[in-house]
């Protein structure tokens, strides 16, 4: 049975998916990069159904460090991790559409501009291993 998520659920869920098009971004900084990347992973959200959907469309954008890629990508990992985790519990059938989303924004942004570079690759492993099924 599906239920409702919080607020704090549904930022959590937007951290971990912006956050992985946000690292990945910044693997091959560029402006026109950024603009063309903003737009695939919009399109990869707006993709999205029910509450990962919600979660990705609606509320302010997350709140990331700015420092360094080492800084966000210790908030977006955990983000991606315990978003599984809140689905898991929430909506058991939107974990498998949340891994989807955020593994097709990545690999859209990573293709937007000049197609995947090895930093991008890079990134998108460790995305994946994040939303990788618990052992």
């Amino acid at each position: 049975m599906e239920q409702r998520l919080t607020d704090e659920e549904r930022l959590t869920l937007r951290t971990g998916a912006f956050g992985a098009v946000f690292l990945v971004s910044n693997a091959d900084p560029g402006v026109l990069a950024m603009v063309k990347e903003s737009f695939a992973a919009s399109a990869a959200f707006a993709g999205a159904a029910g509450l990962v959907k919600e979660a990705l469309t609606a509320g302010p954008l997350p709140e990331l460090p700015t420092d360094s890629a080492l800084e966000v990508e210790s908030v977006v990992v955990p983000a991606l991790e315990r978003s599984l985790r809140i689905l898991a519990e929430k909506s058991p059938g939107e974990v498998a559409a949340y891994r989807a989303v955020v593994l097709d924004a990545a690999d859209r942004v990573a293709e937007a501009h000049r197609g995947v570079v090895p930093a991008e690759a890079a990134v998108i492993d460790r995305i994946r291993t994040a939303l990788a099924e618990p052992a």
